[in-house]
């Protein structure tokens, strides 16, 4: 039997030349050097070893995200592609058992400096409209579970041990601004506020916070008034009782009106609409109601916001947005296996849920340099664009990666060519060139 070979930084002291499976993964490095993240990793509280720095330590976390291993027990060959292993300036990556433990010495007060550092990062990039989406989703646990709620998991369509997390998706974006893991039934309420505390912490933002949208149950009518307070507007759904639906169902036709509404996909869709102000208990004020009945749908929607000024119609569009968070949420939990079970390596929820946001980011990121493919999910992007094999030349001064032939190709190559004069600290301060193989 053949030993396995430790994982260990590279040297540099040769040429060399070598085939991987996974060099499509490569093309996040000019993203990480761009954006200056290696400066951000090395500057964080994350641990490292006389061995393994803490760039090296976390781009090998996020070199298993990039490439969908389904960690890991479906794929054992991870540990051995040289194309991992250089991304992360590597040989090879560590074991299963490096990860494991290197995530048990993570603490929650590393995880919250960390998002702190990339809220920043991404505001520097220009990465933030006036709108974010919150939304808490579940995390099933798999482990002993006497410690935990239980919470309801759409998904399964059942209430499970688990534990909930909240995420603020930036509206034009995508971009997953903050996540906190640990959400209970008690604490879910005050969330918002404490979102908001987090979000104002970086001043340098180019498009300060102007609206939040949320589902109904997301927060109490209590702190609508505290966001009313600080300046903030917000759109959610009313909650729906039985006595509110019979007097909308008695209301005579001539109190609604119809507009057409553009919907994501350009067409127009038409909808029933009625505007009114209503006074809100616990929210002890008056509040803007929009009732809204689409086509084919018995129950209302109850669009409730304290924004007055702007029309019907964009309120509608603005909100309708949110409808589509939970899929853009979901991609996280599958793509970046935020809680898959086929795992044989344990990594800490909430180390997990950072680790996949930053993962997640850069995808969206690259999603919008790559022309006509600004909406494409992660799974569409990694199977168009970065599962590709390629041949790795390492030079003295340079890094060729001739990538395979693949239809993408041409598009992918062109959004590379713009980050070639960057050096790479954590590679030997080397260039790195992306080509086009000869052969497919």
């Amino acid at each position: 039997m053949i030993p396995a070979p430790k994982s260990h930084a590279l040297t540099w002291l040769e040429d060399e030349v070598f085939q991987v499976g996974t060099g499509g993964v490569l093309c996040f490095l000019p993203l990480v050097r761009h954006l200056g993240l290696d400066r951000l990793i090395e500057q964080s509280l994350y641990p490292q070893t006389k061995t393994l720095s803490r760039v090296a330590s976390i781009l090998s976390f996020l070199a298993l995200k990039w490439t969908n291993i389904r960690r890991y027990r479906a794929d054992d060959l991870w540990c051995m592609d040289r194309g991992l292993g250089l991304f992360a300036g590597l040989n090879i990556l560590p074991k299963a058992t490096w990860f494991s433990s290197y995530s048990s010495r993570v603490t929650s007060a590393m995880n919250t400096d960390f998002l702190k550092r990339m809220h920043a990062l991404w505001a520097k990039a220009s990465l933030y409209s006036d709108t974010a989406h919150l939304d808490v989703t579940t995390i099933p646990y798999w482990g002993d579970d006497t410690h935990l709620e239980h919470h309801w998991s759409g998904k399964r369509n059942k209430a499970l041990a688990s534990m909930q997390a909240l995420l603020a998706q930036d509206a034009e974006t995508g971009i997953i601004s903050y996540g906190r893991v640990g959400v209970t039934h008690q604490q879910q309420n005050q969330e918002i506020l404490q979102f908001l505390d987090f979000y104002r912490s970086e001043k340098s933002l180019s498009k300060p916070l102007r609206y939040v949208v949320f589902d109904s149950q997301f927060t109490s009518y209590e702190n609508l008034s505290r966001l009313d307070d600080d300046g903030i507007l917000f759109l959610t759904i009313r909650r729906r009782g039985k006595q509110m639906v019979n007097r909308i169902d008695q209301r005579p036709q001539t109190a609604w009106k119809t507009i057409r509404v553009e919907r994501s996909s350009h067409q127009k869709q038409t909808l029933k609409v009625h505007d009114e102000s209503v006074f809100l208990r616990g929210y002890d004020q008056d509040i803007r109601q929009i009732m809204v009945i689409r086509r084919g749908k018995r129950k209302p929607a109850i669009i409730i916001t304290n924004d007055f000024e702007k029309p019907i119609a964009q309120i509608i569009q603005k909100y309708a947005r949110r409808w589509l968070v939970e899929k853009a949420i979901s991609e996280p939990m599958e793509f970046f296996h935020l809680n898959r079970v086929s795992s044989s390596m344990v990594i800490k929820v909430d180390f997990d849920l950072v680790m996949t946001l930053l993962a997640y980011n850069l995808y969206r990121w690259m999603a919008r340099q790559c022309h006509g493919f600004a909406k494409a999910t992660a799974p569409t992007l990694f199977q168009k664009f970065f599962a590709n094999q390629a041949e790795i030349h390492i030079k003295k001064e340079m890094i060729e990666v001739a990538l395979k032939k693949k239809r993408h190709l041409p598009l992918l190559l062109e959004t590379m060519n713009e980050f070639q004069d960057l050096t790479y600290p954590f590679l030997g301060n080397k260039k790195i060139q992306f080509l086009g193989a000869s052969h497919t």
